[in-house]
């Protein structure tokens, strides 16, 4: 595995064995889906302008930070404006940046040493007074892999989050959109390092190149495993055209599952948003993709049938 990518334990560092329970190589952290997708900016209110176009509603606000959370159906959307996060994820440009993924997972303690001992790069905690440290990795582009084990009746939003009041706190999906899952830009000849990163840690799949989704057909697909079906979702890895100069490695998109596309279309027009129709990118029964806003907000409209609840 690229040296890139991981960081191997120094000789005698390694840890004692992981429980029975963690033993299962189709699923080894115990992967249960995305908790919540957080972009990185200095302009929090533009960029919740676009997802409000997108069907997102405000609904808590963080107890310390400049954080807001967005919701609809079971997808959460993070904003951190905290200036210290937002400038070092936006690398210098005014851009928003997907700055962070959560993973749900069966035990966050487990899962985060499982991905260590194999050479996962641990993000330092500094977790404030009333805050939960949430353990985290480090992803493309200087992103963050967080776990979280608090996503059912108790959920780390009770914790760090003080709800907005008079809004409801479980606002409909629109068109019952739900997670499919994102995009990662990777560089040149990178595409089989990030596979085994993502296999190795998180026991990921490499899905057959003809099998494919959406309208977007480059790169690699990979499907997560995940305690319930429902709940999984792909991983799209995109190395740059040869005569591309940029060569950023980085999170991309939000890719977006919802049954009807047309439907949905539709519906988002209403509420504002565009989308690309050109000869090499158009809506079909098949997907969607928006313009892009703010210099680097994208989403991308996926037809899927998974049938996803409100969060339990």
């Amino acid at each position: 595995m690229s040296d890139f990518l991981v960081n191997a334990p120094a000789p005698g560092s390694e840890r004692e064995p992981l429980q029975a329970s963690f033993s299962d190589a189709s699923n080894p952290i115990g992967l249960d889906g995305i908790e919540f997708i957080e972009y990185a900016t200095l302009h929090p209110q533009a960029l919740g302008q676009v997802l409000e176009m997108m069907g997102f509603k405000p609904v808590a606000r963080h107890r310390s930070r400049e954080v807001l959370l967005y919701r609809q159906g079971a997808m959460n959307v993070v904003v951190n404006a905290h200036p210290q996060d937002a400038r070092a994820a936006a690398h210098g440009t005014p851009a928003p940046t997907i700055s962070a993924i959560a993973l749900r997972v069966r035990d966050t303690r487990a899962a985060y040493d499982y991905v260590r001992e194999r050479g996962a790069w641990e993000v330092p905690a500094h977790a404030e007074v009333m805050e939960l440290n949430i353990p985290a990795i480090h992803g493309a582009g200087g992103s963050r892999i967080y776990f979280v084990d608090r996503y059912k009746k108790f959920s780390i939003y009770d914790v760090d989050f003080i709800p907005i009041p008079t809004v409801d706190q479980q606002p409909p999906a629109v068109c019952d959109l739900h997670f499919f899952g994102v995009v990662q830009y990777i560089g040149p000849e990178r595409s089989y390092d990030w596979i085994e990163f993502y296999q190795e840690l998180f026991g990921m799949e490499l899905i057959p190149d003809e099998q494919r989704y959406g309208i977007m057909p480059e790169g690699k697909l990979m499907r997560s495993p995940s305690l319930d079906p429902a709940n999984t979702f792909m991983l799209q890895l995109v190395e740059p055209h040869v005569l591309v100069m940029d060569t950023d490695e980085r999170l991309h998109r939000i890719g977006l599952g919802v049954p009807d596309v047309l439907a949905a279309v539709k519906a988002f027009r209403e509420l504002g948003i565009e989308f690309v129709e050109t000869k090499a990118a158009h809506t079909d029964v098949r997907g969607a993709i928006t313009k892009t806003y703010l210099g680097s907000v994208v989403f991308e409209l996926v037809h899927s049938n998974v049938q996803v609840g409100k969060p339990a």
